[in-house]
Order: structure tokens, then C-alpha cells, then sequence
């Protein structure tokens, strides 16, 4: 699959919101681009790409809005919606918040967010200026065994 071919997926899966295989997430991520530090910060509003992951949904559940990045010491990996609408940080949920990292995942280098309290790190990778593709990955035993895949859409 090339870069072109994996972008027009993504946007089907991300719009339909239709369960697909792992396999087929991983084949739209490796055809994706590694993302740098710099271009992950700023606000952005969150979705997920269903795979039958135990944590489909949870998120939703959650009140989950979305990640903002203020800078590579200063993340808040969950930033949720209280009763009355407005945003917070939810620091329970995420036991903390979390720091900006390049790291290698699947024999590539990019952005990737370290959870301050938890065995968890998210990778990025490029859909395009104002989109990331996200997988969950970590040492606990709900994304170690299968990963949980969700994307991010730049807010301005």
C-alpha cells in the first residue's frame, strides 16, 4: 500500500467508524510518515479506529476530547469534558500526565508520548499537516497483547 492509497483508508475507517482487523490499521500505518516532536504540539480533538480492542468505546465514555501537547515536558494525554462542558486534564485516568519523546517502534523513529504514571506510550505518525495516526502500546497487558489505534486532528 502506498502513502496515498493508506491516507484515503484512514479517512474512510476514521469516518465510518467500522471495526477493522489490526492487520489492517498496521498496513495504513506503515505506509504513514514519522512525525517530530515540534509538529505534535498545540491542541488536538481525538477519535478512535475501532478494532475490537477491549478499550473501544472507553474513551467515548470518558468524556474524552483529545491530547494537547504544550510543549515536550508538558502534555496532557487525557483532556476530558466535565458535566458543564468545560476541558480538563483528567490526571486520575491518565495517573498523571506525560512527556514528548522520539522513540523507535516498528524499526522507525517518531513522536511518541510517555504516560508519567503508567507503562504506556503512544506513537504518531503523519496523515497529514493537521492528522496523526495513533497506537497505544506499553507494557500493560491491555495494549501489550493487542494494541488500541485512534487518531488526532490538529485544533486551531
Amino acid at each position: 500500500m502506498n502513502r496515498e492509497q493508506a491516507v484515503e483508508l484512514f479517512e474512510q475507517r476514521a469516518a465510518s467508524q467500522q471495526i477493522s482487523t489490526a492487520a489492517e490499521l498496521d498496513e495504513i500505518w506503515a505506509a504513514l510518515e514519522p512525525v517530530s516532536i515540534d509538529f505534535m504540539i498545540g491542541p488536538w480533538k481525538g477519535g478512535e479506529l475501532p478494532s475490537g480492542h477491549p478499550m473501544d468505546g472507553g474513551l467515548e465514555r470518558a468524556a474524552w476530547h483529545g491530547k494537547t501537547f504544550g510543549s515536550r515536558y508538558d502534555v496532557q494525554p487525557l483532556v476530558c469534558r466535565d458535566g458543564d462542558g468545560n476541558l480538563f486534564s483528567n490526571k486520575e485516568l491518565g495517573k498523571g500526565e506525560a512527556s514528548l519523546w522520539m522513540v523507535e517502534f516498528r524499526g522507525e523513529v517518531t513522536a511518541s508520548m510517555v504516560y508519567d504514571g503508567q507503562p504506556v506510550i503512544d506513537h504518531f505518525k503523519r496523515i497529514d499537516d493537521d492528522t496523526v495516526m495513533g497506537i497505544m502500546n506499553g507494557k500493560t497487558s491491555l495494549v501489550r497483547d493487542a494494541h488500541y489505534y485512534f487518531f488526532l486532528r490538529r485544533e486551531n
